[in-house]
């Protein structure tokens, strides 16, 4: 069911839990999926003791696309118009991950009625891992 511009207000809320538990498969199957190889998601041994981190990490595009879906699902299939991310933080195995997206304004372009969203994806600890924005066409 598509979001309707009369339904919603400035402040409302959508959130939901895109994974509980990320798993290091996971991180070698985003890898396989994009083609994207860095070792920093995927060897282990290379990471602790080449590039210094603690262990493997998410892919910035897997969190991304976690929260796209999320997105997607909450405005529409085929209603989101533009999205955009800074990574604020990587995202380790074992993390669970809350995006949120908060209504910022209605408004009516060209005749389309839009809502711009603030997006927000967060870790176990409350820590944010992803901002953005995203906008939507809405039904009036």
């Amino acid at each position: 069911m598509a979001l309707k511009a009369s339904e919603l207000v400035v402040g409302d809320t959508h959130s939901e839990s895109l994974v509980q538990d990320l798993k290091r498969t996971q991180l070698v199957q985003y890898a396989g999926a994009s083609g994207d190889y860095n070792p920093l998601h995927t060897d282990e041994l290379y990471t602790r003791e080449v590039a210094g981190y603690p262990s493997v990490f998410a892919h910035g595009m897997l969190t991304m696309g976690m929260t796209g879906a999320m997105l997607a699902r909450y405005v529409g299939d085929g209603r989101l118009t533009k999205f955009g991310v800074r990574f604020t933080a990587q995202v380790w195995p074992g993390d669970d991950l809350q995006a949120t997206a908060t209504v910022e304004s209605l408004r009516e372009e060209d005749g389309v009625s839009l809502v711009d969203l603030k997006v927000s994806t967060t870790n176990q600890n409350g820590s944010e891992v992803l901002s953005g924005y995203a906008v939507a066409r809405v039904d009036p």
